[in-house]
C-alpha cells in the first residue's frame, strides 16, 4: 500500500512540474498606440548640453575650475549630521560638475568622503563612504559616466576644522570633489 501510495505522489509531483512546450502558447499581443504609420516628423535628435563657454581638450585648463565666480569652482557638498542626502542647497553644484564631467569625457574625478570627529573611526569611515557613493551616484544619474567618478572614504582623518564645537563639525562633514590633475 505504501508503494502504491508513494508512487502515485511521485506521478502526481512530475505532472505538476511539467511545463507546457512554447509552441503551444500564444504569442503576446502589442498594441498600436500610433494611430498607425508612426511619423518620423515628431522625433527629435537629443542634443547633449554644454555648459557655455570655451572648449579645451584639456580639462584641466578650462578656467572655469578656478573662476570664483563660477560654480565650478565649488568643490564641496556638506551634509547635516549622521547624514548622506544631498542637501537643496548643493543640487546646482553637483548639476554643474555633471555637466563638466558629460562635456569632458575623459575628465576623471575623485570624491572624498568625510566625517567629523564624533563617532568611532570605523563608523566615519563608512559614513564617508556612503556619503561619496551618494554623490557619485547623483553625477551618474545627472549624466557623468560611472567610469569618470572614484569615490573613496577619509572618515574624520581629514578635518578642515579642529575646533569642538558644532560650526567646525558642520565644515568637516562634507564631501570633495577633486579633478585627475589635483589628485
Amino acid at each position: 500500500m505504501k508503494r502504491i501510495v508513494a508512487v502515485m505522489a511521485l506521478a502526481a509531483l512530475v505532472a505538476a512540474c511539467s511545463s507546457t512546450p512554447d509552441s503551444e502558447q500564444a504569442p503576446a499581443s502589442v498594441e498600436d498606440r500610433t494611430g498607425g504609420k508612426p511619423s518620423t516628423t515628431d522625433v527629435k535628435p537629443i542634443t547633449p548640453t554644454v555648459i557655455p563657454g570655451t572648449q579645451f581638450s584639456d580639462p584641466a585648463r578650462d578656467p572655469r575650475l578656478k573662476d570664483p565666480n563660477n560654480v565650478l569652482s565649488k568643490r564641496s557638498v556638506y551634509f547635516d549630521f549622521d547624514s548622506d542626502a544631498i542637501k537643496p542647497e548643493y543640487v546646482p553644484v553637483v548639476e554643474a560638475h555633471a555637466a563638466f564631467l558629460r562635456q569632458y569625457k575623459n575628465a576623471k574625478m575623485l570624491i572624498q568622503g568625510n566625517a567629523d570627529e564624533r563617532g568611532s573611526r570605523e563608523y566615519n569611515l563608512g559614513l564617508g563612504q556612503r556619503r561619496a557613493d551618494a554623490l557619485k551616484k547623483r553625477l551618474v544619474l545627472l549624466g557623468a559616466q560611472e567610469s569618470q567618478v572614484e569615490s573613496v572614504s577619509l572618515g574624520e582623518e581629514k578635518p578642515v576644522c579642529t575646533d569642538h564645537a558644532e560650526d567646525c563639525y558642520a565644515k568637516n562633514r562634507r564631501d570633495d570633489m577633486l579633478y585627475g590633475h589635483e589628485f
